[in-house]
């Protein structure tokens, strides 16, 4: 099994920090693309530049690619589009269920209040168990999936006894708004600019029915070749991290300014968040692990997986 210990992710910040990672640098690397969402993390240190900061050194700029969700991220990890990016717990169990290239090299807390369940209050719609028979929006392989089927299954309720909608985060906001769903299951900032226009009612969210972390992958062939890279880029995350806590007032102004998302959306959601950057611990895989089960016995996945097989670790460790 393939995992980072706290030793070996300290260690290895530090060594990034200190070295700046060339020794371990694939010597032709000239471009790191990163694969972003709309909050969290990555946003944070893109707005204060952190990860350009440390690989200039080396002659390594920085490109970033947004996504409107984790699913197309992870292929774009898959095929080489981008080398590394931040999901949430779901899209990396189908990607590696469908046989993708990548790792887990990272993990970030979980969206704690920012991903659950709405619906409008005119629907009448007051709990998990009244969404028997009713239209939910959400996109398929998402972290906003699992929550929907744990919720489901907390509730008594098996996933065929509704009717999922599978739709990307814009088009599952137009089908919200013009009531084409009785329901969405949907993370931040999507689910805090929902909440301020409609204050829905919420039917449950993630930390009531989950216990998941979100995750920094890489192309996995990637890792390998660039190593230093990673480790670089993880430290990074970790200023970010830091300064994201200590500056509370602040981040829901660099995550506008990034994003576009309205500041008032991005104040909600960036109230409710949670910054950090870990090594990936048994826990951390064994509940993970329990989410790829979850899937496979629903046949929503094509493979059953071992998440141990996808945790990547430095060279030498």
């Amino acid at each position: 099994m393939f995992s980072i210990t706290r030793r070996v992710f300290s260690a290895g910040l530090l060594a990034a920090a200190v070295l700046g990672g060339g020794a371990a640098q694939a010597a032709d690397l000239k471009e790191l693309k990163i694969g972003y969402q709309k909050t969290g993390l990555p946003v944070i240190a893109r707005q204060q530049q952190l990860i350009e900061k440390a690989l200039e050194p080396q002659g390594i700029t920085v490109s970033w690619v947004e996504f409107t969700a984790g699913p197309p991220l992870v292929e774009a990890l898959n095929v080489g589009a981008i080398n590394v990016g931040w999901t949430g717990d779901a899209p990396p169990i189908f990607g590696q269920s469908a046989g993708s290239a990548i790792v887990y090299v990272a993990a970030l807390p979980g969206n704690v209040g920012g991903e659950a369940i709405v619906a409008k209050a005119e629907s009448g719609i007051k709990s998990v168990a009244d969404l028997k028979g009713k239209k939910v929006a959400v996109g398929k392989g998402t972290s906003a999936h699992n929550l929907l089927i744990a919720a489901l299954e907390k509730n008594g309720l098996a996933f065929d006894q509704i009717e999922p909608v599978y739709l990307a985060p814009a088009d599952a906001a137009a089908a919200f708004a013009s009531d084409k769903v009785d329901a969405w299951s949907i993370w931040d900032p999507f689910l805090a600019i929902a909440e301020t226009r409609y204050t829905p009612t919420v039917l449950v969210r993630s930390p009531e029915v989950l216990k998941v972390n979100t995750y920094f992958l890489s192309n996995r062939d990637f890792a390998k070749e660039n190593p230093a890279a990673v480790t670089t880029t993880i430290g990074a995350l970790k200023v970010a991290a830091e300064w994201a806590d200590a500056n509370r007032d602040k981040v829901a102004a660099a995550l506008h300014e990034v994003t576009g998302v309205p500041l008032e959306a991005q104040t909600l959601a960036a109230n409710r968040a949670e910054f950090g950057i870990f090594p990936i611990t048994d826990e951390i895989i064994a509940n993970q692990q329990a989410t790829a089960d979850r899937f496979y016995k629903l046949k929503l996945i094509p493979n059953a997986i071992k998440i141990a097989d996808a945790v990547w670790t430095p060279p030498g460790n």
